[in-house]
């Protein structure tokens, strides 16, 4: 096997197969922080009141995909690798080290010695053979998208010794090592494995993470208490041991405003979803709005192209060119947003700029006057006696998809088309979005790779699109998968990306940015590399 990595895991140029690691997040930046220059060193003790804007849908981080649930989730899970923000680089967690076989169809991760789970039991090779043969066998991609995807063309996990697994796949997986740094392939006790899925989300699990459940009120609030005696942290935590807050308490509180009284206030010290509007009183009150974007893929529509209008390829490419992304940004989000430019969110390894997601409502409107989409008496499109009409299936999941989906119907109307907005509750989208039942769907998915493209428009990915094969775009995301140099994965992504766009399977509007409203005292409170809090280092001053 070859190579090896140990320590901070470092890319040595020019190392085949390590190139692979390089794919992620290259100075990429990790958002703001909340220190504070004279606030001093970290203090532990004391209890961060934390507003989520939508309540998680599951405790357990396997089945984890909103970002309000890993906010929560992320911090009883530790992952085998963990990815450095600011860099990219791939560094040890529960892994002190780690090798891949030539064509990275296998990993093999040596454990941390004396790591245990909240429940006691220690954490070994067959610990981590357990969960990943549970998520492939017994979640599968029904209750954890996400995780399966990660997982696909698993063969098993070898048990080499207590301490040494060997994960091994039927073809190469370059995006793998990625993978291992997410909360979805977390490690949890082997009795929170045997569990049932829907157990699972209760809160009645053990990981190794620097924080446990404490309290978990389904739809209401979820309390974490600090793990007594974690001292096997991620390199790029900023401090050993411990963490420093004794309790997290997430409360979920849907309205903007409500959020942002009680942070000013000082009923809550942090907040999500801060919109522009709020910034001013929340700087008024001492405190401070952090942000970062979001890697991945951009918000946007995801069309099944087996019904309705969305059929025709020709009314998808119009789309594209009938959206104003600079008018959402400027009108809804402000200033900490930008347009989507491509079917990769810009932050994600291997983007590109793709030209045609311009802006250009005559070019909308001259493509649907040659396809014979003909204006109605009320100035919606007609062909064959079918209206230029279809709904889209959205949640709350971000608090500003309802307004940016009600100035993009205005946008759409004045090019022909009318866009119907379908606001359901998160579940509910889940659900229907799982049975594809939907003309088409609003969301945004977040990872720092670029094999993001695959797990959402690959055949063997979620395919909400119900796309049949496109020998084209099939060929390149297998080859993107299976290609370890970053220069050479990066050009099939630029590939993928402009294919995603020109078979209308993606119409992009804006990328996504987490914006946290912190209060005065909330001191060092980080984004990990997928735009996601990570609670470790936080700490409260002044109390």
């Amino acid at each position: 096997m070859s190579p090896t990595f140990r320590g901070k895991a470092r890319i040595a140029a020019g190392i085949g197969v390590a190139a692979v690691l390089a794919t992620a997040l290259t100075a990429c930046g990790g958002g703001s922080s909340s220190s504070s220059a004279d606030a001093g060193p970290g203090q532990p003790g004391g209890t961060l009141r934390y507003g989520l804007s939508q309540a998680p849908t599951c405790a357990d981080p396997a089945q984890s995909g909103t970002n309000q649930t890993i906010y929560v989730t992320r911090q009883v899970v530790d992952s085998l690798t963990d990815q450095d923000p600011r860099t990219g680089e791939l560094t040890p967690w529960l892994a002190e080290s780690w090798e891949l076989n030539a064509d990275a169809s296998a990993f093999t991760f040596r454990l941390k010695e004396g790591v245990t789970f909240s429940d006691g039991t220690p954490l070994t090779a067959e610990s981590v053979k357990k969960n990943f043969d549970a998520l492939v066998n017994t979640l599968t991609g029904a209750k954890a998208p996400l995780a399966a995807s990660y997982l696909t063309g698993y063969i098993g996990t070898t048990v080499i010794d207590a301490r040494t697994a060997q994960v091994s796949f039927s073809a190469p997986n370059a995006q793998f090592l990625q993978a291992s740094s997410t909360p979805q392939l977390g490690i949890l006790s082997d009795a929170s494995v045997a569990k049932p899925a829907e157990e699972r989300c209760t809160g009645n699990i053990s990981g190794t993470g620097p924080f446990t459940y404490a309290d978990y009120q389904q739809d209401k609030s979820v309390t974490l208490a600090k793990r007594a005696g974690y001292s096997w942290g991620s390199d790029v935590f900023g401090h050993d041991g411990e963490a420093y807050l004794d309790t997290i308490e997430f409360s979920v509180v849907p309205e903007s405003g409500v959020r942002t009284g009680s942070l000013s206030s000082g009923q809550l010290d942090a907040i999500s979803d801060a919109l522009p509007q709020d910034a001013p009183q929340i700087e008024g009150a001492g405190g401070q709005v952090l942000t970062t974007s979001n890697p991945g893929t951009p918000f946007g529509f995801q069309p099944n192209v087996t019904r309705g209008p969305l059929v025709d390829p020709v009314v998808r490419s119009a789309l594209v060119s009938a959206i104003n992304r600079q008018e959402l940004v400027d009108t809804v989000l402000g200033p900490n947003f930008t347009p989507a430019t491509s079917t990769l969110a810009s932050r994600t390894p291997g983007y590109v700029a793709l030209p045609d997601v311009t802006y250009d409502p005559e070019k909308a409107k001259s493509i649907l006057d040659q396809a014979g989409w003909v204006p109605g008496a009320d100035g919606i499109r007609e062909k064959s006696g079918q209206r230029l009409s279809f709904p889209v299936l959205f949640s709350s999941v971000f608090a500003g998809n309802q307004a940016i989906l009600e100035l993009v119907q205005q946008q759409l109307t004045a090019v022909g088309v009318d866009l119907q907005l379908n606001l359901v509750a998160t579940p509910e989208a889940t659900a229907r979005q799982n049975a594809k039942d939907f003309d088409a769907t609003y969301y945004n998915s977040t990872r720092a790779d670029g094999d993001i493209l695959r797990t959402q428009f690959g055949l063997d990915g979620r395919n909400l699109n119900s796309r049949g094969p496109i020998p084209a775009l099939d060929d390149v995301l297998a080859k993107q998968l299976a290609t370890t140099d970053t220069t050479e994965r990066n050009a099939l992504l630029a590939d993928a990306q402009q294919q995603v766009l020109d078979n209308g399977l993606w119409i992009p509007t804006v990328e996504l940015s987490q914006a946290i409203g912190a209060g005065p005292d909330v001191q060092d409170l980080k984004f990990e590399a997928s735009a996601r809090l990570q609670f470790f280092d936080t700490w409260i001053s002044g109390r």
